[in-house]
């Protein structure tokens, strides 16, 4: 091959290597990119409906802890934030609030991830966070009233079930209601029972495609109606199926990542630009979560 071809391929594999980071991210570290722009919805329209933007979400969004089985994402909560991530899917226990990965303890809870959201939207005063709260063992009943009770008369968090308009909730934390957690505003899922389930790549692929699809739909009814925000998911393990640890939520991540980073830049091409509600990812790196929130400008 000679001396010039050796360097194209380590010059191929680098850039191969940094493109892949680009989407996919499981350094704990934060390295902001140059001018990166942490409050992206400063730009918003006040008048529009939460539920007619696109919006970046992590899934299982503080499982840090548990080895490859476990782990969907590298950042810490705050540096999600700071990443341009708006949505956190959160297991909550009823024992003492913590936050969890199955039967696997985070180190924090429902209490630390307020404190650290409110902090984040001080400084922030344009910027939105949604959280979703799913009740889980142990004590998952309790999870509701203990929650009800932290929150009280706590003019900062939005626990209507009816869509506000950006105006109403720059600077606030918007819950988000899950079947056995009824505070906050409905979601519409396009994912079904077992889709998180993945043992081939490309099938995983076509589901997402197909979710888009939906949530774009339902994104455009929601321009009038208002009656709740689509929600797709791009996570998924082969865990639990007859492939095991094959593609667990890191490998999968890795493969996925850069498709659907490439899938959004062909669909960034439609006009009108489409919408999709959030879209919960996992190990999303900088650039995944960018062409998420560019379907947000102005046509």
């Amino acid at each position: 091959m000679g001396v010039h071809g050796n360097i194209l391929c380590i010059l191929m594999l680098l850039l191969h290597k940094s493109s892949q980071e680009e989407v996919f991210n499981d350094k704990k570290t934060l390295n902001l990119p140059a001018n990166y722009k942490i409050g992206w919805m400063e730009t918003l329209d006040n008048e529009k409906l939460i539920s007619t933007l696109t919006i970046p979400g992590t899934h299982d969004a503080l499982a840090l802890y548990g080895t490859k089985l476990a782990e969907c994402q590298a950042w810490s909560l705050e540096n999600q934030l700071k990443a341009g991530i708006r949505y956190f899917d959160l297991r909550v226990s009823g024992f003492g609030l913590r936050i969890m990965h199955g039967p696997i303890y985070q180190f924090t809870s429902m209490s630390k991830v307020l404190k650290t959201v409110r902090k984040f939207l001080t400084e922030y005063k344009t910027e939105i966070v949604l959280l979703r709260v799913k009740p889980v063992l142990p004590m998952e009943e309790k999870v509701q009233n203990l929650v009800e009770n932290m929150i009280k008369n706590d003019e900062d968090i939005w626990v209507s079930p009816s869509i506000p308009e950006i105006g109403q909730v720059r600077g606030k934390i918007v819950f988000v209601q899950k079947n056995t957690f009824t505070l906050g505003i409905i979601l519409s899922e396009t994912d079904k029972q077992g889709d998180y389930e993945v043992t081939k790549v490309k099938d995983k692929e076509k589901k997402i495609e197909q979710h888009l699809e939906e949530a774009a739909n339902q994104c455009m009814s929601q321009s009038t109606t208002g009656s709740a925000l689509s929600l797709s998911y791009s996570s998924g393990t082969s865990l639990g199926t007859y492939m095991l640890v094959w593609l667990l939520p890191k490998t999968l991540a890795r493969e996925i990542n850069p498709w659907l980073y490439a899938h959004l830049a062909k669909e960034f091409e439609k006009k009108p630009t489409p919408c999709f509600g959030i879209i919960a990812m996992d190990f999303p790196g900088f650039d995944l979560i960018q062409k998420v929130i560019d379907f947000n400008s102005p046509t």
